[in-house]
């Protein structure tokens, strides 16, 4: 069966934008005809972003987890476009560690701040012009945050405040606004594989954001609220 999703006409924002699934979104989104604003503070000519720019696509350029920035970027995406659809939170971070006794909070506020705060922000600010098109927020959990486990327990409690407050937006917001979440596993990116010895089980990027778009999608009308698994095998 080959799926196809058609958003033209919308303007979807999509955060995280220069990174591997946040480029994978931009391009998904943009086959599908919608007006992208990526947002990222890596600049798509730095030597590490792998954001394509096409003349659909406008790049702004923030720091999410600070709330005038995102006051900023939101107010300007809003003017230069006159409506926000869809809001792909995808800016995030991972760090392993130590065992929490032995943890520098320095940590605690790096990934509580990339995974959380900016999806919280990005969200608070958004929501009054989605509330105006009936729009749609998925944002990106992970499948570890499903549980407990060593070394790297606050980016597992992290990104399961994103679940919690995937599900706390849905609610706030019923018959205006549905939220979701996807919760991938390893996705195959270049820093994975730099990182650890690669997979077959690792998930491509354009996967994961071919189910964002299903969830933006009127196909997902009804689902609101979900943490939806996107991890296959891996």
């Amino acid at each position: 069966m080959n799926v196809q999703f058609d958003f033209e006409g919308d303007v979807a924002v999509i955060t995280g934008a220069s990174g591997a699934l946040g480029s994978a979104a931009v391009a998904t989104f943009r086959e599908a005809g919608a007006t992208v604003a990526a947002v990222d503070v890596r600049r798509p000519d730095e030597d590490d972003a792998l954001l394509e720019l096409d003349e659909g696509t406008t790049f702004h350029e923030a720091d999410l987890t600070d709330e005038n920035d995102v006051v900023r970027v939101i107010s300007a995406i809003a003017e230069e476009h006159g409506r926000i659809d869809h809001l792909l939170n995808i800016a995030g971070t991972w760090r392993g560690g130590d065992p929490i006794a032995e943890t520098d909070d320095g940590l605690f506020d790096l990934l509580f701040d990339v995974n959380l705060r900016t999806m919280f922000l990005v969200s608070k600010h958004a929501l009054p012009h989605l509330r105006e098109t009936d729009g749609s927020i998925v944002s990106v959990s992970a499948r570890s945050s499903l549980e407990g486990g060593p070394g790297d327990g606050l980016y597992r409690a992290s990104k399961a405040g994103v679940r919690i407050l995937t599900e706390t937006l849905a609610e706030e917001n019923v018959g205006e606004v549905r939220a979701n979440a996807v919760m991938p596993s390893v996705l195959d990116t270049p820093m994975n594989r730099e990182m650890m010895t690669p997979s077959d089980d690792w998930v491509d990027p354009r996967e994961v954001a071919r189910v964002m778009a299903l969830l933006c999608s009127d196909a997902a009308n009804v689902t609101s609220g979900a943490a939806v698994p996107v991890y296959g095998e891996a």
